[in-house]
């Protein structure tokens, strides 16, 4: 288990390059399997979860290119659909979420799948009913094996269909969708999420040769091609860590620029950070966030306490409270951040209480956070990421605290940020990788 040891108190200054997004990429990954012909990815962020299922992919049989830490070309040719019930397959996908987009491309393409239950964050319940059900309403059947928590779906005879979403997956949309482009018929996909990576998905299918009509809406319809080609795409920039930047400057009071982050695809995420009284200059596709003494919550029109809540896109991502949360610490005025989706997501501010921060743990799905106004440093100490935005939290109130903390099982911001530690220590962090 890796430790970062962390010297905080620093004022930090520089640019920072957003890596690609890591959900896009984990999806896009996948559709690489609906064709035998080469896809070239650009942009890949070079982080555990997309290596891991990169290797995932190559035992199933897909060459795999690596032409440089950020551009690889896949070629699913010769895919041995018998590796998916091995050991080692299962020991594999089972560490990483991504792992279950595979089954919508194998389900069109060959007709059957297999998949354990994947791994991932432990941020409470994520089920996986949004994928089934969907993949059933296109005349697949599944079964499930409780005693090795495997999933074996067949899917001979599918046709297009109508569905409404019990929940606006990103995950399930995109796993449904990629079924549904080699399905025969007209597939109609109501309540789809319409996230930006489940857009560049529809746009990568698109120029493979899917038919796929409302991209950006929650009411995606696809008529199922006979075949799909190769293609070129290009990853976004990871909006998830255009936020967290934005989080560290205003908490650290550090003059930070982050280059190059796709405005257009953020957003409320500006507005919502300005919220919380952060100033943001935005030129282009570049954000400078100027070295703030102090920053203060808005409120609500009548006076009341400001609320942060995630939402379907376009509302706020999930991915981000953890960074809202932590910012608010030290902020001037009170917010309560609403976390409704996963009831786990909020247990890591036992961590922060015990570096001095005042939080009221209302419910799981729930936290009121009252800042200090830097009238009040956190303290330093030793503490464990639960998870990969928890953990990204944690640094950031690290190195805003005067001294030396430690940070335990950081594989979990190796998960989702790239050589996160070199490229803050750039900017004048102090964190060492033990």
């Amino acid at each position: 288990m890796a430790t970062f040891e962390v010297y905080g108190g620093k004022r930090l200054q520089g640019e920072l390059h957003p890596q690609g997004a890591k959900n896009e990429a984990l999806q896009v990954l996948c559709a690489a399997l609906l064709t035998p012909e080469p896809v070239t990815l650009h942009n890949l962020p070079n982080i555990s979860d997309v290596n891991k299922l990169i290797e995932l992919l190559q035992g199933m049989g897909v060459s795999v290119e690596r032409k440089s830490p950020t551009e690889c070309t896949l070629c699913a040719r010769n895919i041995d659909i018998d590796y998916l019930t091995t050991a080692d397959f299962k020991a594999k996908a089972a560490t990483i979420r991504g792992s279950i987009m595979v089954v919508g491309p194998l389900l069109a393409r060959f007709g059957r799948a297999y998949a354990p239950k994947p791994g991932g964050d432990k941020i409470g319940r994520r089920r996986l009913d949004t994928h089934f059900l969907g993949f059933e309403k296109l005349g697949a059947r599944f079964s499930f094996d409780p005693a090795d928590s495997f999933y074996t779906i067949e899917g001979r005879d599918m046709r297009g269909a109508y569905m409404l979403l019990d929940e606006a997956s990103v995950t399930g949309t995109a796993n449904i969708l990629m079924a549904a482009a080699l399905t025969p018929g007209k597939t109609t996909i109501f309540n789809a999420a319409c996230e930006p990576y489940v857009q560049q998905l529809c746009h990568m299918l698109q120029s493979m040769g899917a038919k796929i009509g409302g991209v950006g809406s929650n009411l995606l319809t696809v008529e199922g091609v006979e075949a799909l080609g190769g293609c070129q795409h290009h990853i976004l920039p990871d909006m998830i860590e255009v936020g967290s930047f934005i989080g560290l400057a205003a908490m650290t009071a550090s003059d930070i620029t982050i280059k190059n982050v796709s405005v257009q695809n953020l957003g409320i995420i500006p507005s919502a950070f300005r919220r919380m009284g952060i100033q943001l200059d935005i030129a282009g596709d570049d954000i400078r966030v100027p070295a703030q003494e102090h920053y203060e919550i808005d409120t609500f029109i009548d006076g009341s306490i400001l609320t942060i809540a995630d939402a379907p896109w376009p509302g706020l991502t999930p991915d981000l409270l953890s960074v809202f949360l932590v910012v608010a610490t030290q902020a001037k005025g009170s917010v309560l951040v609403h976390q409704k989706m996963f009831e786990s997501r909020l247990f890591f501010v036992d961590k922060l209480i015990d570096m001095g921060a005042q939080i009221i743990l209302c419910d799981p799905h729930r936290a009121t956070v009252i800042g200090h106004d830097r009238q009040m440093r956190l303290r330093p100490t030793v503490m464990s990421s639960p998870d990969i935005r928890a953990g990204v939290a944690l640094l950031i109130a690290a190195l805003s605290a005067e001294g030396r903390s430690v940070i335990h099982n950081i594989e979990q911001i190796d998960r989702g940020y790239e050589r996160i530690d070199l490229r803050l220590n750039a900017l004048g962090a102090d964190i060492r990788r033990l």
